[in-house]
């Protein structure tokens, strides 16, 4: 089997501890849609990707394809939307987007208008303060750009919606209702 290199940007949506020092980190990616990566020794304290794999971080990164999950080999930092994780209510708007599109898509399925769609959210919700607003308006465009409602019909409550499609509960709706009231 021959390895295949490669190398995008992407936003980091999940990360889970892996073995003793790794990590398996969600990425949705501008030219591959979602992917999983391994980070290896990434939880060592003298790593130096550490920083660059929190969530919401969009990252520059190098990947090697071996067996059944992507290694990845290098990994540059370009924006940590710092403002957006000293504000707590505003983390939880970046989590519930992060969750509805980490959930309404595929892995392996490519889809330049999730990343840049992301990319730009999380830059508006650096500034926005209606972020009761902001959330639902993101909620309501995602659902019709992927096609799951039209767009000419009036929308009351899309996380109802985003749970119809997916067939489960969001965990970030209550957190999201309890900091929004």
């Amino acid at each position: 089997m021959q390895n295949r290199r490669y190398s995008t940007e992407g936003i980091i949506l999940n990360k889970t501890n892996y073995s003793e020092a790794d990590r398996i980190v969600t990425v949705l990616t501008r030219d591959y849609g979602k992917v999983r990566v391994i980070a290896k020794g990434v939880r060592k304290i003298k790593s130096r990707k550490r920083g660059h794999l929190e969530v919401f971080n969009q990252v520059k990164f190098s990947a090697t394809k071996v067996h059944d999950m992507d290694l990845m080999t290098e990994v540059e930092l370009i924006e940590p939307h710092a403002n957006v994780k000293k504000d707590l209510r505003k983390v939880s708007v970046a989590y519930y987007l992060v969750e509805i599109i980490s959930k309404l898509t595929q892995t392996d399925e490519k889809n330049e208008f999730l990343y840049y769609f992301l990319a730009q959210k999380l830059h508006e919700l650096d500034t926005t303060h209606a972020l009761k607003t902001f959330r639902f308006d993101c909620a309501r465009e995602l659902l019709v750009r992927l096609g799951f409602w039209p767009a000419n019909l009036k929308l009351d409550n899309p996380d109802m919606i985003i749970e119809d499609v997916i067939e489960k509960k969001l965990s970030t709706i209550r957190v999201g209702h309890a900091i929004m009231e």
